[in-house]
């Protein structure tokens, strides 16, 4: 009965983070009975994973966005003209892939640096400066495609970022083992991360949960990893995709929980005047988080023209909305301050879980916006009453 209070406990105290967890698995659970297991099949897992990816990267830079308390509207169609950049320099300049994919996201950490320039030290909002790039980066995507169209990419090398796997070393029982072992590293890091964080905030007095529970919450997660491992191994093992999503989920994991650049981003966006007045530059982080965002769109423009294979005119169509649903979904407050990129991960997920699901079971595209935007919809208001009861 203890370990079922405490739990009870623990959840209502932590609603926000564990909300998405709870809500990601319901969503899980019951496509899988509606579909009758087909929803957590090898293939449509790979898929689903797959098919969140350039959202997701989108969704981890846009909740640093949102946490400084402002938004970008471009980031599709600057997703969709940076990919058709991409494409031209592959195909028309004969330039290597090794040397395209870094031209292309200098070239978007220097958009976000104008952004910077015009919302940090000009004053303009940025929901007027992202909405003018999303116009002009629209105009921009058709201009480039204009005479060519669809403009269609044979490099291999290129083509494997958004639709290849990571080779096998060997088969084990028909389960690539290169999975297996990633995937056993993943669990090891995840439980020894986990452990030397209750162990510092033991050693600096702070309330940690009981021991049992701890192991619990270790086992489940640890379970958790290991079954999506199990089943895409079974398949073709982890895409280039999602080991390029971990490697940023990763990086900016770091960056946001270890280090002093992330602790001003949350500071500045807890009270920008109490970070000015603390000697916190607002401005500088401000260039950080827009140049940083634009970048990870530059990385979905990449991992989408890769899956397609293709640059498109309509390339980047509603990536925004779907990244700034995902962030929200995934925990981060519109008051700003508040939000993980882990959260934004799962956001993502549980969108794109969603219309994976309802194109299993057949559903009408309409229906399927009624309900995304529904999901927002409560995740916004879910947000907005849990802030409320922490304040009464």
């Amino acid at each position: 009965m203890n370990l079922l209070k405490e739990g009870k406990n623990l959840v209502k105290l932590n609603i926000r983070e564990y909300g998405m967890y709870i809500a990601l698995f319901v969503i899980i659970l019951i496509f899988t009975i509606l579909t009758d297991g087909l929803f957590i099949s090898s293939r449509n897992i790979s898929n689903l994973l797959d098919s969140a990816g350039y959202i997701a990267v989108l969704a981890v830079g846009m909740t640093l966005v949102i946490v400084i308390r402002h938004i970008d509207l471009s980031v599709g169609f600057l997703a969709g003209f940076l990919g058709a950049i991409t494409a031209i320099l592959l195909t028309q300049y004969g330039l290597s892939v090794w040397l395209v994919i870094p031209i292309i996201l200098v070239l978007g950490i220097l958009i976000g640096l104008v952004y910077g320039l015009l919302i940090a030290k000009i004053g303009v909002p940025s929901f007027v400066v992202t909405l003018a790039g999303m116009l002009i980066f629209r105009g921009a995507l058709l201009q480039v495609t204009e005479k060519t169209g669809t403009i269609i990419i044979k490099d291999e090398q290129f083509n494997a970022i958004g639709n290849g796997f990571i080779p096998s070393i060997m088969e084990l029982n028909g389960l690539h083992l290169l999975t297996l072992l990633i995937g056993l590293v993943g669990i090891l890091l995840f439980i020894y991360n986990e452990i030397t964080i209750r162990r510092n905030k033991m050693n600096y007095g702070f309330e940690v949960m009981s021991g049992s529970i701890f192991s619990i919450k270790l086992i489940f997660i640890s379970a958790i990893i290991a079954y999506i491992t199990w089943i895409l191994a079974g398949y073709n093992g982890f895409s280039w995709t999602v080991i390029i999503v971990v490697a940023v989920v990763v990086i900016y994991h770091f960056l946001t929980t270890k280090t002093v650049l992330g602790r001003r981003i949350y500071a500045v966006g807890s009270n920008p005047e109490a970070a000015h007045l603390s000697g916190i530059s607002v401005k500088k982080i401000t260039f950080i988080v827009f140049g940083s965002m634009a970048m990870l769109a530059a990385l979905s423009g990449i991992l989408f023209t890769s899956r397609l294979q293709s640059a498109t005119t309509t390339a980047g169509t509603l990536f925004e909305l779907d990244a700034i649903a995902a962030a929200y979904v995934g925990g981060v407050s519109a008051a700003g301050g508040v939000g993980k990129v882990t959260g934004a991960i799962i956001g993502a997920i549980v969108m794109a879980s969603l219309s994976s699901g309802m194109n299993l079971l057949g559903i009408g595209i309409s229906y399927q916006y009624i309900i995304r935007g529904t999901v927002l919809a409560v995740a916004v208001i879910f947000d907005v009453m849990t802030r409320k009861e922490q304040r009464a």
